[in-house]
């Protein structure tokens, strides 16, 4: 086990339905419902899904960049927003990658391991896609602040 396995960040409300996370290393996003005058923010959701595809595509990155830089790298993240008798989730999570390499040898190789690169990280290495997919337990608190 490593030394430091805990992750956290800490969401600080900055207006109605708007909201700062701020991560220990002091890097931070902004977020909220997309009213208010931020249209443009994030939303939670699609937080998830930025979260589950940028997961994969720095594993894979990793993997390909070593034998060629490609040309193109586009990871495109859906899923559907159902609400039923289980509450409110997204369903039908798609991760799906768009990636050129140039037209030589070494773009060659990134291509060849393109196809596993992508398989290892959903089957092992992402743990976004894989706590979305084992699932765990959240528990949520209330303290005094």
């Amino acid at each position: 086990m490593s030394e430091n396995t805990l992750r956290s960040v800490t969401v600080e409300r900055t207006g109605t339905g708007q909201f700062t996370a701020t991560n220990p290393r002091g890097g931070t996003i902004s977020f909220g419902t997309g009213s208010e005058g931020a249209e443009t923010d994030f939303t939670p959701v699609e937080l998830l899904l930025a979260a589950l595809g940028g997961c994969t595509a720095v594993d894979v990155d990793v993997a390909t960049a070593r034998h060629s830089e490609p040309t193109a790298f586009t990871v495109t993240v859906t899923g559907d927003k159902v609400g039923d008798e289980l509450g409110n989730r997204l369903t039908d999570l798609a991760v799906t990658f768009a990636v050129a390499f140039p037209d030589d040898e070494a773009g060659a190789r990134a291509r060849a391991i393109l196809p596993r690169a992508v398989k290892v990280s959903h089957d092992k290495l992402c743990t976004v896609s894989r706590t979305v997919e084992i699932g765990t337990p959240v528990t949520a608190t209330v303290t005094e602040a």
